[in-house]
């Protein structure tokens, strides 16, 4: 049975269309009209290590749209996480961290176009960033894309990755796909040929009991052929469509860290970034001390995002911004929500939308217990987010508040050491027996 529509005009957009469209990428505009915090300026960098060296020697060849660092470290795109206030938060936490929207479905976009910039808009400042999108059908996805190159886009992603229901189940698109690399290829031709950003694709490592990793590099060969993508988010987790839930499909599929090495060895020209099984910034740097090319974390950069992103721009970059303390990052963080209460109509957004993102804020910290206690009363009357803050901020103590990140200690230095002795076989039968990258299509890496 086939798993995605395609169309003769959809279809038609090869990739030698797309390839010639992305010739050329134009300096990145200010997006929308939301007013949003104020970033934090840079200051200089402190000694550099195996992490900044790359990150150095990275920028001075290849930086993004715009001056932006390269994508070593990227936040997952997470349904109904990563929205604007998220983005927002973790903009302020750190400067270089590059951000992914919520996925948007191709056909959202192309029945709202009358009303874009609410699935659409962000914050200038929230640059460097992808717009994940999701379909089945070509000429959707060619549209959808070509509305959303007007908001300037660092990166678009198509999500060939997620097994939720509401994903996998609807449309037959996310993790679906991968049994279909053949329009994948297509897919992402007709993505690369109505914008003039890179294009990249999210996936697992199989699907169901398609999870070898032959199987794994025939995906990733097809689209390639067929395709000017050459970014592709490797979670290191195979997808189970029927038995297990979304959440389930987090934790129980062994991670097979092994498969992702060997892709780099195997696809030289292609770029990888893992996903994965990564909770804490040791974990990142060590992956890309091992030659990862780029790492994205999820849940962890929700759950605990002082800790995750605050360390993101020293220890990665090693660029680190100003010592800001929580207290500075909520005066911002108020600053932008306050202004943009009611935007598209009443409650939208409202109070609680915004102060969702900030309840991980003070993750294992001293009165984090009480504060999320008064958070939770306080939201029943609020009507502003200063009022909101006014009520609850005497719950964390000043010391925590007021105290800059501290310093990450490198204390698990044994991640991914053997990886080398556990990767598979090579892969062997590249379509064309090689993989020539388009000019400019990877100028993000």
């Amino acid at each position: 049975m086939a798993i995605a529509v395609r169309s003769a005009a959809a279809a038609a957009a090869v990739a030698a269309a797309a390839v010639a469209r992305h010739s050329l990428r134009p300096p990145l505009a200010a997006p929308g009209s939301i007013r949003g915090a104020s970033l934090l300026p840079p200051q200089r960098a402190r000694g550099v290590g195996p992490c900044r060296a790359r990150a150095r020697a990275a920028s001075s060849s290849a930086t993004g749209g715009g001056g932006h660092l390269p994508p070593l470290f990227s936040v997952a795109p997470m349904m109904d996480w990563t929205d604007n206030h998220y983005r927002t938060l973790a903009r302020l936490i750190s400067k270089h961290a590059w951000l992914y929207t919520e996925m948007v479905v191709a056909e959202t976009i192309v029945h709202q176009r009358d009303n874009l910039d609410r699935f659409l808009a962000f914050p200038a400042e929230q640059h460097p960033i992808v717009l994940q999108i999701g379909g089945s059908n070509l000429d959707n996805l060619a549209k959808a894309t070509e509305l959303a190159n007007a908001y300037s886009y660092d990166e678009i992603n198509l999500n060939c990755g997620c097994p939720s229901g509401k994903v996998a189940g609807h449309g037959c698109f996310g993790a679906r796909l991968m049994f279909d690399p053949e329009f994948v290829g297509d897919a992402m031709s007709a993505i690369a040929a109505n914008c003039n950003v890179p294009v990249s694709v999210k996936c697992r490592i199989g699907v169901d009991d398609r999870d070898s990793y032959e199987e794994l590099c025939e995906f990733v060969d097809k689209v390639v052929s067929k395709s000017p993508a050459r970014h592709f988010i490797i979670h290191a987790r195979k997808a189970l469509l029927s038995g297990l839930s979304p959440a389930e499909n987090r934790k129980v599929p062994p991670l097979k860290y092994e498969y992702y090495f060997a892709l780099l060895r195997d696809f030289p020209d292609v770029q990888f970034t893992l996903n994965g099984g990564i909770t804490t910034i040791d974990q990142v740097t060590a992956s890309i001390r091992q030659g990862a090319h780029r790492v994205m974390v999820g849940r962890a950069a929700y759950n605990n995002p002082w800790n995750m992103l605050g360390h993101v721009d020293s220890e990665v970059y090693g660029i680190p911004t100003r010592r800001s303390s929580r207290r500075q990052i909520l005066e911002s963080y108020q600053v932008y929500g306050d202004s943009i209460m009611g935007q598209y109509g009443p409650s939208r957004p409202n109070v609680r939308q915004l102060v969702k993102p900030l309840l991980n804020l003070f993750h294992s910290e001293p009165g984090n217990g009480l504060w999320k206690r008064k958070a939770d009363s306080t939201l029943r009357h609020c009507k502003t987010l200063e009022s909101f803050l006014e009520e609850t901020l005497d719950a964390i103590p000043n010391s925590v508040l007021d105290a800059p990140i501290g310093k990450e200690a490198y204390i698990e230095e044994g991640h991914f050491a053997d990886m080398d002795s556990l990767l598979p076989p090579r892969y062997s039968s590249l379509t064309n027996g090689s993989c020539e990258i388009p000019a400019l299509v990877t100028a993000s890496t």
